[in-house]
C-alpha cells in the first residue's frame, strides 16, 4: 500500500499487524478494559487480546503505548449524498431543511453528485475512526441514483449499509418498482454492501407505508425510519406499525425524540433500536435528545450524525453532545425541583458503548462492535503524541468521550486491512475526490443561480401548506404532530 509519507511503513494487505502496548477497550459483555496489552489481527480477524503477545513470523507491529484501542465506530445514521453541501445550512432549522432538499433542490442532484457526496463522506467516516456507517440514502430519485451512491461505497475500504430512499416519493411507489427491487436483489446477492429500507412513516389512518413494510419483509430488509420528529413524525405512525405487525427487532427509529411513553413501550416490547443524532436534535428541532427516555425504558441506543450539511461528521463528537444534552436535561429539572445532581447518570462509559456495540446491536452484527478474539478486526488506536492533550490518560473511557478528537485517531483497521496510519488515510486519492465535489457544487449553483444559492443558507418559507407535513407525496394532515406538550419535558417521561 502507499502511503503519503514515505517514511511509514503500511502493512501488506493480508499481513497479520499487532499493536501493542496500549490500553485497550475491549467493549465486551464485562467492557474489560487492559492497560499495556497487545492486540493481535491475523486473517481478518482478532486473533488473541493480552500482554506481551507472540506473534507469527511477519507480523507488522504497531506501537500503541500511550493510546487507546478500541473497536471501530458504527454510525447508525447519516445522510452521506448530501457531504458534498458540507456546512452549507448550518443556521437552518428542520424547516428550512425540508424547504431546500424535499421541496426545492434536492431533485437537482444527479448520480454523479451523489457519488461525489458519498465518495468524500465514506472517506470522511474512515478518518474519524467510523468502520461502519449506515448511508440513509433518501436520495435515490432513479436506481441510477442508487448505483452511484453504492458504488462510491464500494470504492472506499469501510463496511456500509445502504439504506435505500427517496423522498421525492411516497415509500409505497417507489418500493413498488422492479427497477428498484431488483437493485436490491442483485445487491443481496453479491452481499458487499449491507442493506436496508429507509423511509418514514406519515401517522396517515390509511397507512399507505403498509406496502412499503410488505416488501421490506418479502425481502428480508430491515426498515430505518425517522420516528418522533416534531412536526413531521410522532406516535400515530408508531401506532400504525405496531398494529400491523411491522415494528421488529431489526428496525432503526431514528431521533425518536417527540413520543410518548406509549410509543416508547411498543419499540421496547418489540425489541427495537434507536438512533440518536444529537448535535441534530438539539439543534435542528426534531426535538429533546431522548436518551434519558430510552434509557428509562430500556431501549437499545446508537450514535449517528445525520448530515453534514450542519453539524460535525465524526462520532467524538456524537458522544460528548449526547453526554452534554443528556446531564443538561437532568440538572434543569432538579433545579426546577429545587434540587442538586449529585451524580449523573448518563457515564462517560456507556456513550462509548453506543458508539461502538450499540451500532453493532442495531445492525444485527455480533461479529463486531467489540474486540474479543475471532470476532472481525474493525480497530482504532487513539494516539497523538504531538498533542499534549494525549496525555495524562487516566480514565479511557472520558479520554474518549471529552478529550479525544479525529485527529487524534492514529490508526484504523476494517477487516484487517490499515486504512488509516500514523494519522493519514491510506490510498485515499482526495485531490481527485475534490475535484468531484467540485464539480457538484459548480453544478448546483449554476443550476440554481447565484441570488437563489446564496439565499439557500437562509431560505425563505413557502406557504404554510406544506410545512404541516414535509412529505409531500401524502395529503395527510394533522394537528397532533404541532400539539403542545406543556412543558419543556412531559411531566410522565421525566426521569433520572
Amino acid at each position: 500500500m502507499s502511503h503519503p509519507d514515505a517514511d511509514v511503513a503500511v502493512p501488506a494487505a493480508g499481513q497479520p499487524v499487532v499493536l501493542r502496548g496500549g490500553t485497550v477497550l475491549t467493549m465486551d459483555d464485562a467492557h474489560t478494559v487492559l492497560p499495556s496489552a497487545d492486540v493481535l489481527v491475523v486473517d481478518g480477524r482478532i486473533a488473541a487480546i493480552g500482554p506481551q503477545l507472540e506473534v507469527p513470523e511477519g507480523t507488522a507491529e504497531i506501537d500503541a503505548s500511550g493510546g487507546i484501542v478500541m473497536p471501530g465506530m458504527i454510525d447508525t445514521h447519516r445522510h452521506m449524498w448530501q457531504t458534498a453541501m458540507r456546512g452549507y445550512g448550518a443556521d437552518w432549522t428542520l424547516t428550512q431543511y425540508f424547504v431546500w432538499y424535499y421541496l426545492e433542490h434536492g431533485r437537482s442532484f444527479r448520480p454523479e453528485d451523489v457519488h461525489a457526496g458519498n465518495l468524500l463522506s465514506a472517506w470522511d467516516a474512515l478518518e474519524a475512526g467510523v468502520t461502519t456507517t449506515v448511508d440513509w440514502s433518501h436520495g435515490l430519485q432513479s436506481v441510477d441514483h442508487a448505483e452511484a451512491a453504492a458504488d462510491a461505497l464500494l470504492a472506499v475500504p469501510g463496511r456500509f449499509v445502504l439504506a435505500y430512499g427517496n423522498i421525492q416519493a411516497g415509500p409505497w411507489e417507489w418500493t413498488a418498482d422492479p427497477a428498484v427491487q431488483s437493485f436490491l436483489r442483485r445487491r443481496q446477492d453479491e452481499g458487499r454492501l449491507g442493506l436496508q429500507l429507509a423511509f418514514d412513516v406519515t401517522g396517515d389512518p390509511a397507512f399507505p407505508e403498509k406496502a412499503a413494510f410488505e416488501v421490506a419483509r418479502e425481502m428480508g430488509l430491515p426498515v430505518t425510519t425517522h420516528a418522533g420528529v416534531w412536526g413531521a413524525t410522532n406516535d400515530e405512525g408508531i401506532r400504525l406499525m405496531h398494529e400491523h405487525g411491522f415494528m421488529a427487532p431489526e428496525t432503526v427509529y431514528v431521533h425518536a425524540a417527540t413520543l410518548s411513553t406509549d410509543s416508547y413501550h411498543r419499540i421496547a416490547a418489540t425489541g427495537g433500536s434507536v438512533s440518536v443524532s444529537t448535535e441534530s436534535e438539539q439543534s435542528a428541532g426534531q426535538g429533546y435528545p431522548p436518551t434519558w427516555q430510552v434509557r428509562r425504558h430500556g431501549i437499545p441506543v446508537s450514535l449517528s450524525m445525520d448530515t453534514s450539511v450542519w453539524w460535525s461528521s465524526d462520532l467524538f463528537a456524537a458522544m460528548r453532545a449526547t453526554l452534554g444534552a443528556d446531564r443538561s436535561r437532568e440538572h434543569l429539572e432538579a433545579h426546577a425541583a429545587g434540587q442538586t445532581v449529585t451524580q449523573v447518570h448518563l457515564r462517560a462509559e456507556q456513550v462509548v458503548d453506543w458508539a461502538t456495540r450499540g451500532g453493532a446491536r442495531a445492525l444485527g452484527r455480533d461479529d463486531i462492535g467489540s474486540l474479543e478474539p475471532g470476532k472481525r478486526a474493525d480497530v482504532v488506536l487513539v494516539k497523538n503524541d504531538h498533542s499534549p492533550v494525549s496525555f495524562p490518560l487516566l480514565n479511557p473511557y472520558g479520554h474518549i468521550a471529552f478529550q479525544a478528537q479525529r485527529g487524534d485517531v492514529h490508526t484504523v483497521l476494517v477487516d484487517g486491512r490499515v486504512v488509516k496510519s500514523a494519522h493519514r488515510l491510506v490510498d485515499a486519492d482526495l485531490p481527485a475526490v475534490r475535484r468531484t465535489l467540485e464539480a457538484t457544487v459548480e453544478h448546483l449553483r449554476s443550476t440554481m443561480g447565484e441570488e437563489i444559492w446564496a439565499q439557500g443558507m437562509n431560505p425563505e418559507l413557502p406557504g404554510e401548506e406544506v410545512l404541516d407535513n414535509p412529505y409531500t407525496y401524502t395529503e395527510y394532515r394533522s394537528a397532533t404532530t404541532h400539539g403542545a406538550r406543556g412543558s419543556v419535558f412531559d411531566a410522565e417521561d421525566v426521569a433520572g
